[in-house]
């Protein structure tokens, strides 16, 4: 059976979304069925339906996850993601990626295993950033 990737993000300068292009086309190549929601369309509902779960977010502020549209949705779906193939994504302007790491301790803690090493980039996404994406998204396929 076809893998069902949903590939959630929140995208304020569109660099985020641009990976989520990249990563949606990964797993469509690997012979997923791939689709993009951005956080406010997305729901713990609409989680049942998928196998595995692309997240992307940029860093915000002190290096934290956005707050008012993707921190909620991940705090919603976060219950129902243990046990499924996620894999995170997103940009940054500054820092060093203290957010993915504090990201990444938040789902170990909640029992999500990442399925791919998460992929971030600084500012838009070079070639680079492309193809990592694209591998990011064919691991959950």
């Amino acid at each position: 059976m076809m893998s069902k990737v949903a590939v959630v993000y929140w995208s304020g300068t569109g660099n985020t979304e641009a990976m989520a292009d990249a990563v949606a086309k990964g797993a469509r190549a690997a012979g997923a069925s791939a689709e993009l929601f951005s956080a406010s369309d997305f729901s713990a509902a609409k989680a049942t339906g998928f196998d595995a779960f692309a997240l992307g977010c940029p860093a915000m502020g002190s290096e934290s996850l956005e707050d008012s549209e993707f921190e909620p949705l991940y705090d919603a779906i976060k219950g129902t993601l243990a046990g499924k193939k996620v894999a995170l994504f997103g940009s940054y302007g500054w820092g060093d990626g203290e957010w993915m790491r504090n990201w990444e301790e938040d789902c170990a803690a909640n029992g999500i295993s990442l399925a791919s090493e998460s992929v971030i980039c600084n500012d838009a996404p070079d070639d680079e950033a492309v193809e990592a994406c694209k591998a990011l998204g064919a691991a959950l396929a």
